[in-house]
């Protein structure tokens, strides 16, 4: 079983830019900053529950870990960056450091290393679990209208908050809610010691007004770039400076 994903032929020989998404997006989001790029061959993937992956179950990050390098193989996918943002960024942060063969670099916005500790682990269950439950049961509108507005998302307009609920609405309840606590940071081990050994590089993005994951970035081994005019989701909030900071670390 491999994952949903849309390819995109770049020039033989360069590296693969291979993008995985956020929580409740899918294969598209990263398509305005990816179609940038057209000297690499571009992969943009429907993580487990999402888009045409959404009737793919998995238990874990272990199964997504699995899904992802079958993937990569279907393709024939040898070398590449992993980009991934917030939930993608996890899921790329974890593949790296299981060694997954062929990666280049590692481009993460928004992703977090994991929690330090029991008591903010079984916070974030208890957390998600709320979270989850409401994605089975009520309707998706309603739970995305309150889900953005927790503190990390606190720089969007009222606007942007209409467009990201009215966009990710069109989801399956049952399988986001799945993917939540399979990919729970509640589950996630911290990766900041196996991160900071990494051989290869890695950078962090992140918004100028996302405090919360500004402070996360000093706390990993990677080379911090800064989005201006952005918070948490800086790639929809500013293409542009996210399209300039692939192209310094990709010195495309």
């Amino acid at each position: 079983m491999i994952l949903h994903a849309q390819n995109m032929p770049g020039q033989p020989g360069a590296p693969w830019l291979v993008f995985l998404h956020g929580f409740s997006g899918d294969c598209r989001e990263w398509q305005p900053v990816g179609e940038q790029f057209h000297g690499c061959s571009r992969l943009y993937i429907d993580l487990p529950g999402h888009g045409g992956s959404a009737a793919i179950p998995v238990g874990g990050f272990a199964d997504v870990i699995r899904l992802l390098r079958a993937t990569l193989i279907s393709y024939n996918i040898l070398k590449f960056w992993l980009v991934g943002y917030s939930l993608g960024g996890r899921v790329a942060m974890m593949a790296a450091c299981q060694g997954i063969p062929g990666l280049c670099g590692l481009v993460v916005e928004g992703g977090h290393p994991g929690l330090q500790d029991e008591q903010a682990r079984a916070e974030r269950r208890l957390s998600d679990g709320r979270w989850a439950e409401r994605f089975r049961r009520e309707p998706l509108t309603e739970v995305f209208h309150d889900w953005y507005q927790q503190p990390v998302f606190a720089s969007l307009t009222a606007q942007q908050r209409q467009a990201l609920t009215a966009l990710r609405s069109h989801n399956n309840g049952e399988t986001l809610a799945a993917m939540l606590e399979a990919t729970s940071l509640a589950v996630q081990p911290d990766l900041r010691e196996a991160l900071n050994a990494l051989t290869f590089p890695f950078y962090y993005l992140c918004g100028e007004r996302d405090s919360k994951f500004r402070a996360l970035a000093q706390e990993v081994a990677a080379t911090c770039h800064v989005i201006r005019n952005a918070g948490h989701n800086a790639h929809r909030e500013n293409p542009a400076g996210v399209v300039d900071s692939l192209a310094q670390i990709l010195r495309l």
